[in-house]
């Protein structure tokens, strides 16, 4: 019976032996299957013993296995099965009962659920459940144990940036490892498409003036940075209206970076801030509900925030004041001049010409670029006395994990400190050459906000982070408890004390599981 499910289903896409990776999905999609798409594809890889990117009918069949036929779940469904074959309506009032806790269960029940999540047309006529049935009841929505009133925003979202954890994503343009894997364009639909509000570009000179995105020093492949700005553009607030930070990992000389500042002014419009809410010099971040459908930059600036505001001030332009309109008609290369023009004019600077690196491969910063970047300005950690003496608000640090984890050690209340004021964004050390991840947990606990993982590396790190931006309506925002937000908090990860009411978490499974 099952094998006759799985074969009407399967049979038209092997009808010439062997399928690839794309029609593997497409039968996930027709099994509505839901799915990982870089577990699928290692599983997938995995399976294909001649590596040459397809599969057989017996290959599928061990990939579909692998995704969905946990043995945890096998375990549980043969305590109950007749058989080990199938559930009654009777042996799953049982296991509603014991396991699920429905003490209100009956047939009805069991049957109603039999004819939601049965696929099996002949189990459900005789109000059975087969192993595939129960497989998609468990993992459906019916059987999360994620609170309702979590899955919609619910958080006071009025409040500084700094005060939230913002899903954020490292090396977002891999899909594999850091080496010699593939930069794709895929890695950053996948991203904004999972409500992550900060993407990674890493940007590099390129032929013919255009600037292209890879992993330096590395054989990764090449994307350019005009396709990964038209793919974020496309996916930026599909899952989430909440703003989007764009960390800019920029290593281009100036003239590429003018060619940079002129694709995002003309892709993203009114969507990208180039100025502050009211064109005044605030005191403070503004919140996400006042950056909604906005992207910003993260770069470093040239001068002061409030320089770029002057300059403003003295052109009498403002948020969304594109001076006079531009005929955008003609070839991509008249657009581009166009938007060149218009946001030399917006700065009312000229660019600086161009120039060569500086020492230790840094990169002067161009003008036009330098003035895009408003609220997420880049600043370089020396100490948190630095930071307390010398940093702007709207300035932000990068830290690897490796320093990040030495800070929490010796002088975690003086972290929580700082994430009280300055956005903190924590990056991979770079000998994860194969994409793993750290735990985000610890840093997470002295506040930092933009936690980066390899997104395309799945596990225990990466469901952490899932789990976390599930909740607030999965909007790629969560609100950091009140003793992180709070001044005078003066709260120590290690040393917690009643007065924050840890909570202990205690799983019971059955016996044997």
């Amino acid at each position: 019976m099952e094998n006759k499910w799985f074969m009407d289903i399967i049979f038209d896409e092997f009808r010439d032996g062997k399928i690839n990776l794309d029609k593997t999905l497409k039968l996930f999609n027709k099994m509505e299957i839901s799915y990982d798409y870089v577990h699928v594809k290692k599983v997938f890889k995995k399976n294909d013993s001649q590596k040459k990117g397809l599969i057989t009918m017996e290959d599928f069949r061990a990939i579909y296995r692998t995704i969905l036929h946990r043995p945890e779940l096998s375990e549980l469904f043969n305590t109950y099965a007749q058989n080990k074959k199938v559930l009654s309506a009777a042996n799953f009032v049982d296991f509603l009962k014991k396991e699920q806790f429905e003490v209100k269960a009956d047939e009805r029940r069991a049957g109603s659920l039999i004819s939601k999540y049965e696929p099996i047309e002949e189990a459900r006529k005789r109000k059975e459940m087969t192993f595939e049935g129960f497989i998609r009841y468990m993992l459906s929505e019916e059987c999360s144990i994620f609170k309702k009133e979590n899955k919609v925003v619910y958080q006071d979202m009025s409040r500084p940036l700094c005060d939230y954890y913002i899903s954020s994503s490292h090396n977002t343009y891999l899909i594999q490892d850091q080496l010699i894997g593939p930069s794709h364009l895929w890695g950053y639909a996948n991203s904004l498409k999972r409500a992550c509000r900060c993407v990674e570009i890493d940007c590099w000179d390129g032929p013919d003036g255009e600037p292209i995105v890879y992993h330096g020093h590395t054989l990764t492949s090449r994307i350019t940075f005009k396709n990964v700005i038209s793919v974020v553009h496309k996916h930026a607030f599909e899952a989430s209206d909440y703003p989007i930070i764009l960390s800019l990992e920029n290593h281009c000389s100036p003239k590429q970076q003018e060619r940079m500042a002129a694709h995002m002014l003309h892709m993203f419009g009114e969507t990208l801030c180039v100025s502050t809410l009211d064109d005044t010099m605030p005191t403070q971040l503004p919140s996400p509900e006042q950056l909604k459908c906005k992207i910003l930059l993260k770069n470093k600036k040239v001068g002061t925030l409030e320089d770029t505001l002057r300059w403003r001030s003295r052109s009498g332009m403002g948020e969304g004041d594109t001076g006079e309109a531009e005929d955008t008609s003609g070839t991509d290369e008249e657009d581009d001049e166009a938007s060149e023009q218009l946001l030399r004019k917006l700065s009312q600077k000229e660019p600086p010409k161009k120039s060569k690196k500086e020492k230790g491969h840094k990169v002067k910063v161009a003008m036009m670029l330098s003035e895009l970047i408003i609220y997420t300005a880049s600043r370089k950690f020396a100490s948190f006395e630095d930071s307390k003496e010398k940093q702007k608000f709207y300035q932000n640090n990068s830290i690897g994990e490796v320093k990040g984890q030495k800070l929490i050690k010796r002088r975690a209340p003086d972290f929580v400190l700082h994430t009280l004021r300055f956005i903190t964004r924590i990056y991979p050390k770079g000998t994860r050459t194969d994409s793993s991840n750290y735990d985000p947990q610890e840093f997470w606990n002295v506040g930092c906000q933009l936690v980066a993982l390899n997104f395309q590396t799945p596990g225990v790190q990466m469901d952490l982070l899932i789990g976390k931006f599930m909740d607030n309506g999965g909007c790629g925002y969560v609100l950091k408890p009140e003793f992180l937000r709070k001044r005078d908090a003066c709260f120590d990860p290690f040393h917690v004390t009643g007065k924050y009411n840890p909570v202990t978490l205690t799983i019971k499974t059955t016996p044997g599981i």
